[in-house]
């Protein structure tokens, strides 16, 4: 995951500051050294490292930390507001236009994963925004761009512009405009060619696009992986075509996240969108506090809450409450509960934004084994109806039926029957603690 080395070195020194009752210049000094060496690590920009520690020095030995009652606390809520504010400090929303349809051009180098970024904020715009997209074929020259594009296409039951490569693709963005104003579209994605490299023939050419369509928005779609060089091709592409917006792909790749915390610095064009998985739904809003937060090992609830409610039926969610009161909470709820979970992305990113999550021991570089859950998966639907509804009438032939159909262990089926039973027991004990709803209650471990 994208800033995992940066995060546990800020988070190590935060806890270091963190309880200190007096907070003396020193102090900050030594700090600072450790965050600057930190961020240059994670591939920040040299001169955003600069400005950055000067900023939260200044501001750590200042009147509001020193004199403070929890000096240690204040100095991390500064490194948090900076952090924030180096990232953009609000999240900046996707334009609407006054008349659509609202046009977006999507700029960038090859490999940036261009093409397919175009197809997830598509999805993202009607899926979140309720939006109608059209897709435009606009990159003639890489092979298999079109028919990309158009595979994305019949995935997401989105239709697709295309002319094929025969003609210009300035002509081909005009005639798209013209097809989305007469059947009255939203939104038109159109999918322009990169290079290996910034050219002038490239460059000439977006500049036509941008001239024939004149685009709400021009993002730049930018690999968080190739660090510093992500933000030099930002300057290159602001420079020349005058960006309003990144979309930063591989954000949970094994990436040092110095892209992310230096390109809003460098070239004031903000990130709107993240990259975080290769399924088409995996492209979030950038929201820099949010990111800020996680970061410092503060969680990220917001998120958390957001992915829940795209993710949990509402309905389903009430019908489980129910019982779990009643203590009628079966195999087959809990299966269910399983697929609705999954839907949320990798347990262990859903993990990482519960806030002092990095305090639990081992939990900060926990790897839950997906394989894992398919095999509680496939033990469950091993069982019968009536099995699934009263585990307790499951014996050992029954277990060993189970095992053999699901592919595992008797001991694996004996141990969720058993995590099972602990459960609902720990149901019981939660939905008797909260009845009658006691003021002030508060689970022991929260």
């Amino acid at each position: 995951m994208a800033f995992e080395g940066l995060a546990d070195r800020l988070q190590s020194v935060m806890n270091k500051i963190r309880g200190k009752g007096k907070v003396t210049e020193a102090d900050v000094k030594e700090m600072m050294r450790e965050v600057r060496l930190a961020l240059l690590e994670a591939d920040v920009n040299f001169k955003v490292v600069k400005d950055f520690i000067k900023r939260v020095s200044e501001r750590a030995v200042g009147q509001e930390v020193l004199k403070s009652l929890t000096p240690g606390q204040q100095v991390i809520k500064v490194v948090k507001e900076e952090l924030t504010a180096l990232m953009g400090g609000e999240q900046s929303k996707i334009a609407v236009a006054t008349r659509p349809p609202t046009v977006i051009m999507m700029v960038g180098l090859q490999g940036a994963g261009k093409t397919t970024t175009t197809g997830k904020l598509a999805n993202l715009l009607r899926k979140k925004y309720n939006r109608k997209p059209l897709l435009v074929a606009a990159d003639i020259y890489r092979p298999a761009a079109i028919k990309q594009l158009e595979t994305l296409g019949k995935q997401l039951n989105m239709p697709v512009f295309s002319l094929g490569d025969q003609v210009s693709p300035v002509e081909i963005a005009k005639q798209a405009l013209a097809k989305a104003k007469e059947e009255h579209y939203d939104y038109v994605l159109i999918d322009t060619a990169g290079r290996l490299h910034i050219d002038e023939a490239l460059m000439d050419e977006l500049k036509q696009i941008k001239e024939v369509t004149k685009p709400d928005e021009i993002f730049l779609v930018v690999d968080a992986m190739t660090g510093q060089d992500a933000v030099n091709v930002a300057q290159s592409f602001n420079e020349q075509l005058g960006l309003t917006g990144v979309i930063l792909t591989k954000l949970d790749g094994d990436t040092r996240g110095g892209a992310a915390l230096s390109i809003k610095a460098v070239t004031n064009t903000p990130i709107k969108f993240v990259g975080m998985g290769e399924k088409l739904d995996a492209l979030e809003p950038f929201h820099p506090e949010r990111m800020a937060s996680r970061i410092l090992g503060m969680g990220d609830v917001l998120s958390l809450i957001e992915k829940a409610q795209a993710a949990i039926d509402e309905e389903k969610a009430k019908e489980l409450e129910q019982k779990m009161r009643t203590m009628s909470f079966t195999f087959d709820d809990f299966l269910e509960q399983l697929g609705q979970v999954r839907k949320m992305g990798p347990l262990d990113e859903i993990i990482k934004m519960l806030p002092g999550a990095n305090k639990i021991k081992g939990l900060n570089n926990i790897q839950i084994d997906e394989k894992q859950i398919g095999r509680v998966e496939a033990i469950i639907r091993s069982m019968t109806k009536e099995e699934k509804a009263n585990p307790e009438i499951i014996n050992a032939s029954r277990k060993k039926r189970i095992a053999k159909g699901s592919g595992t262990s008797v001991q694996e089926v004996n141990r969720l029957l058993k995590q099972f039973e602990e459960m609902k027991k720990m149901m019981k004990m939660m939905s008797t603690m909260t009845k009658g709803k006691k003021k002030g209650f508060r689970f022991p471990f929260m």
